[in-house]
């Protein structure tokens, strides 16, 4: 399909073009489906001038739209009812200040796949955006966040860019903040500021794997729950570096590493040994089973596969005080045991057998 075909219907509330030809609407397309709420046009081949000023801006209910995989530079006028706008995978270059006025209502705006930088966003852009919870800027050319970030956001996804610092101020704003994605950067320890994330009251996500750490970054947001470090050059946790999470880690991702036993000091865990439920340290440098690993309340899955592991203690996993267990799950493939030798005792705490992987 080339072109919009001439549909007249009050009923219709939702219309599918995703995956067509289309390069042109006229301007009266809409004209005939005014109660449309979820338009997909995705994955077609509109440009700036497929779209008339007032071609969408006058679909006055519409709520989601879909412009994803198109060949559009810039943000086309739009209704103030919308609450998602999807535009990944476009050439879009620039964000002015102007883009997104009258936008009131918009909840989610994914802008992935584009050529956006933070020269080229406006630190006005999204300021009409007064109720954005989800903002996603994955696949774009970021080296810093981009300024102006609405105060109501929750979730902000900016992985796979060229970030390389994170500012005190660059997310001072973002108060409400619950997730952040920082996957697939340039960041180094050393380069995130000691108050970077002091206003982050809420945040309870945060992923920076693929990164260049070489250790366990300090002063992390203290409501954080689940911390994503997999794929960096981690060689060392500092002692205490947890302790001030309140309530405490559920789960933390240190896979793909470079941690030896040297890197994991006596108390480079404290603050975690109530709340932690998973913990994976595989593909590490590891040669023993780390020693504090029984003190540990409420662990459900460990994983240590893939490291230089050649012995196990006796009480090096299970500890005969350590009842009400709720360990379910423990991987150590591909290490340098000999089964044979492991105490016979050691895995007593594992809920289910089936869950134990040699």
């Amino acid at each position: 399909m080339t072109h919009l075909p001439i549909i007249n219907s009050l009923a219709v509330t939702k219309l599918d073009l995703a995956e067509n030809s289309i390069s042109h609407i006229n301007p009266e397309g809409f004209s005939g489906i005014p109660n449309i709420e979820t338009l997909d046009l995705s994955k077609n081949k509109l440009d700036d001038e497929s779209l008339g000023p007032n071609l969408l801006s006058n679909l006055t209910f519409l709520k989601k739209l879909n412009l994803d995989g198109n060949h559009l530079t810039k943000i086309p006028a739009l209704p103030p009812s919308l609450e998602e706008l999807r535009m990944n995978s476009n050439q879009l270059d620039s964000l002015t200040p102007h883009c997104f006025m009258g936008l009131v209502n918009l909840l989610s705006l994914q802008l992935q796949d584009n050529i956006l930088y933070e020269g080229n966003v406006s630190p006005l852009a999204f300021k009409p955006l007064e109720r954005i919870v989800d903002l996603r800027l994955d696949n774009n050319r970021f080296r810093f966040f981009p300024q102006g970030l609405p105060s109501s956001l929750q979730e902000l996804r900016i992985s796979d860019n060229q970030i390389e610092d994170v500012t005190e101020e660059a997310l001072s704003g973002c108060v409400h903040l619950r997730l952040l994605n920082l996957s697939h950067n340039v960041l180094h320890e050393q380069s995130i500021a000691a108050r970077a994330w002091t206003n982050l009251t809420a945040l309870e996500d945060l992923d920076m794997s693929y990164n260049r750490l070489t250790s366990v970054p300090m002063h992390l947001p203290r409501p954080l729950r689940h911390l994503t470090l997999q794929h960096n050059a981690i060689r060392h946790i500092p002692a205490h570096i947890f302790r001030h999470l309140r309530p405490g880690l559920k789960s933390l991702f240190l896979s793909h590493n470079v941690l030896g036993d040297d890197g994991l000091e006596r108390f480079s865990f404290a603050g975690t040994y109530r709340t932690l439920g998973k913990l994976l340290l595989d593909n590490n440098r590891l040669e023993e089973v780390p020693r504090w690993l029984r003190q540990f309340k409420n662990l459900q899955v460990l994983r240590l596969d893939n490291n230089q592991i050649r012995s196990l203690r006796q009480w090096g996993v299970c500890h005969p005080r350590n009842s009400g267990s709720s360990l379910t799950s423990v991987h150590l493939e591909n290490n340098l045991l000999e089964v044979e030798k492991i105490p016979p005792k050691a895995f007593s705490c594992l809920i289910d057998a089936q869950g134990l992987v040699l």
